[in-house]
């Protein structure tokens, strides 16, 4: 489990993070949502170690993180939103990189073995030899999935995976990374804006405002018209459609509209 207490994080002046007390649990896909400039990107920064924290305590299963920054990679991935890719490289070797922390550079058999072992795992025998800059957005993600996966981590972080992706490619994502959790025992956190999507594929939600936590807990309890709107300053309509309580957007926007 990751549990965070009393986290504070500012730029400068400005208190983006404030007194931030959550618990994120194992074996589930847990989503960070909130409206923009919220401070989710920020938070994912500091779980993941991305960022080092001004104030609090990140405590990673049972241990509290010291204030040098510690070598996390065969505990934590991370796959940041922008992944830009100045060199010539193959899917292959991509996905190559994520054995790193393992092999410094060095690929054994065992390093071997798990890159081959994922590539099939994803399905990506056809474009493991094609350069990175000729895939598709969706080949291309499942590639830097791929990637995270051979790291080998019990945590996997992501920040905001599905832009860029259409409907079609954004609900394979997602249940890719149900199989991760039920599969392979991993515990994921995303950073997302849908909220349709992460209260269909996330089983915990951790909603950011204004630098505070406004909800935290399970998916169910979040897709009420009362916290969604406290959460995001906007009147919301949820209906429930196949036993699953989804946001009408257009009928929100209809409301809006009128009110003007």
């Amino acid at each position: 489990m990751i549990e965070l207490q009393n986290i504070h994080q500012s730029y400068g002046q400005k208190e983006v993070l404030k007194d931030i007390n959550i618990k994120i649990p194992e074996g589930k896909i847990t989503g960070i949502i909130g409206p923009n400039g919220a401070g989710k990107s920020t938070l994912f920064n500091v779980i993941s170690q991305t960022i080092q924290k001004q104030s609090g305590q990140i405590i990673i299963d049972g241990k509290v993180l010291g204030h040098k920054k510690e070598n996390l990679s065969k505990i934590i991935s991370v796959l940041k939103q922008s992944n830009h890719f100045s060199l010539k490289l193959t899917s292959y070797e991509l996905i190559s990189f994520g054995r790193y922390p393992h092999s410094k550079g060095k690929l054994n058999h065992e390093d071997l073995n798990k890159i081959n072992e994922v590539i099939k795992y994803l399905k990506l025998e056809t474009v493991k030899d094609q350069y990175i800059d000729t895939l598709s957005g969706g080949q291309l993600q499942r590639v830097l999935l791929a990637m995270i996966l051979v790291q080998d981590t019990k945590y996997i972080f992501l920040d905001e995976p599905l832009n860029n992706l259409d409907m079609k490619h954004a609900v394979e994502m997602m249940l890719l990374l149900q199989r991760f959790v039920k599969e392979l025992g991993k515990t994921i956190i995303v950073v997302m804006h849908d909220i349709n999507i992460a209260s269909t594929f996330c089983e915990y939600i951790i909603a950011i405002k204004d630098g505070r936590v406004s909800y935290e807990g399970n998916c169910e309890d979040l897709m009420e018209e009362t916290i969604l709107n406290e959460i995001y300053d906007h009147n919301f309509c949820i209906r429930e459609v196949d036993g699953k309580r989804i946001c009408m957007y257009h009928q929100t926007i209809e409301k809006e509209l009128n009110k003007n």
